[in-house]
């Protein structure tokens, strides 16, 4: 049964494994940790895994709570050294934390430290899989945070919002709810006259996106509406559903899914898990650009082959995950080729017949083939 209403996010059944991400100012404000509204929190969780989901938290606030030990400016956010410096001294206290508070209830927190290589990357994406799953079946809490202490700039997803959506295609939940300072999303800034909350979502087009704003209006964390929607767009191809619901409240979780206060991004497909961790990555070594004939074969299940490539973009190897873009700039698909920069540079507009000639050697049947293609 899939998910088709925020109070779905509190049913076993609709929702047996829920990953609840916290930003960072909820739980860090200018006076310290909010201990008081992260007690109720925890309380939830514990009500949650009685009720008997499985419940993963993807958690902030390392940043902003090793820069108030620090004494550093802007948060711990005025350059990367002194990020990684603050998350060295935070990430401590933040897992300290998580372990007093669910250990009170007799739950037990599991520490992961996670960079983008680990979800990008497809052997250790299906180790992180593994030590989820080991720890869901034995009954622990997962507390997962971005290593911002080591994580540089090229190497980073610089948010949790899209963390939490790939932790959640790792671990094969069936939701996920993001808790941040706004009720959800807006069809125009909330500040404006008018502006009317959207309880459902159907998919994240360019409308969608164009109500979003990029930055964080704490200042703490890294986010906003943009980063959510893009984690959002990664968990709705994975047929996992998507909430964003103001964890400004107490008993966040419950406002959410009794009041229905929130936006709810329905799944749109269940991709396999391969696609799905394929359709999810955020870090591509290259673009190869078709043109309207080779998207429109796509679209009916295709390969893509040299022939409908009008240009190579990026410095790829062979197996690397590239982009496959439209004339007019979209992206269509995501895919793994066949082929490294040079050698799809040679073939660009070429017929296969063409193509042994060309590289001396036998050629593949495809420049990304169907099975190793997923469309966006």
């Amino acid at each position: 049964m899939p998910i088709a209403r925020l109070s779905d996010l509190a049913d076993k059944t609709a929702c047996p494994r829920l990953v609840v991400k916290v930003g960072s100012s909820l739980l860090v404000d200018r006076q310290g940790v909010r201990r008081n509204w992260l007690e109720g929190l925890v309380a939830e969780v514990a009500q949650a895994r009685q009720r008997g989901q499985d419940v993963i938290i993807v958690s902030s606030g390392a940043i902003a709570l090793g820069a108030a030990r620090l004494g550093l400016a802007k948060g711990g956010r005025g350059s990367l050294a002194d990020a990684q410096a603050a998350a060295a001294v935070g990430q401590i206290a933040l897992s300290g934390l998580w372990a007093d508070l669910l250990g009170a209830h007799g739950l037990t927190a599991a520490q992961l430290l996670l960079t983008l290589d680990d979800l990008e990357d497809r052997r250790r994406y299906l180790n992180a899989t593994a030590t989820l799953t080991r720890l869901l079946d034995a009954g622990a809490v997962p507390v997962i945070n971005e290593n911002d202490s080591v994580a540089t700039q090229e190497i980073r997803f610089g948010d949790n919002d899209r963390l939490a959506a790939r932790v959640a295609q790792a671990a094969q939940a069936s939701g996920v709810l993001l808790l941040s300072d706004v009720d959800g999303l807006f069809d125009r800034n909330p500040a404006q006259p008018g502006a009317r909350l959207l309880g459902e979502v159907r998919g994240v087009t360019a409308e969608i996106h164009a109500m979003a704003s990029g930055g964080s209006s704490s200042g703490m964390g890294s986010g906003g509406m943009t980063s959510k929607l893009q984690g959002a767009e990664i968990a709705e191809r994975a047929g996992i559903a998507l909430a964003i619901a103001s964890g400004l409240h107490d008993a966040p979780i419950a406002r959410a899914t009794q009041q229905g206060i929130g936006t709810l991004f329905l799944a749109r497909r269940k991709d396999g898990g391969r696609k799905a961790w394929l359709g999810g990555r955020l870090r591509l070594k290259g673009v190869l650009v078709v043109d309207a004939g080779a998207a429109r074969a796509l679209g009916n299940g295709s390969s893509l082959l040299a022939a409908g490539i009008t240009a190579v973009e990026g410095d790829f190897q062979r197996g690397d995950a590239v982009a496959i873009r439209g004339a007019e700039g979209q992206v269509l698909a995501h895919g793994l080729s066949e082929y490294g920069a040079h050698d799809c540079a040679l073939l660009v507009g070429r017929k296969s017949a063409d193509h042994a000639d060309i590289l001396g050697y036998a050629p593949r049947s495809a420049v990304v083939h169907r099975d190793q293609l997923v469309l966006l």
